[in-house]
């Protein structure tokens, strides 16, 4: 189901990207401003993920920590479909990394 989500996500950004009107697409918008201002995005609902986290520890409560993940990654797809990539190219990374300890290929990437 997940990745059905992300497959329907992903094909409407690229949609929008390519066809909306940024006077009426959140996300054309968000391309027509370019990668700077989707970084700061990211940026953003990074830094509100994270507060959300540490609220979420000592509530008990979750609710805004999911709400603020699912802001975070709708906004790192925009910014992957803006450099031309999408959330297969990260899954088919995570599926790469599995069966590999993480300490292992955590020092592979600083020996390079």
């Amino acid at each position: 189901m997940s990745n059905d989500i992300l497959k329907q996500l992903t094909e409407i950004l690229e949609t929008r990207k390519q066809n909306a009107d940024a006077d009426s697409s959140y996300v054309a918008s968000l391309h027509k401003k370019g990668l700077n201002k989707i970084l700061e995005k990211v940026g953003e609902e990074c830094t509100e993920t994270l507060l959300a986290a540490k609220d979420a520890q000592t509530s008990g409560d979750n609710t805004d920590l999911i709400y603020e993940t699912a802001d975070l990654w709708f906004h790192s797809l925009v910014m992957l479909s803006h450099l031309g990539c999408s959330a297969e190219d990260v899954l088919n990374e995570l599926a790469r990394r599995f069966h590999v300890s993480g300490i292992a290929e955590k020092a592979a990437r600083t020996s390079q």
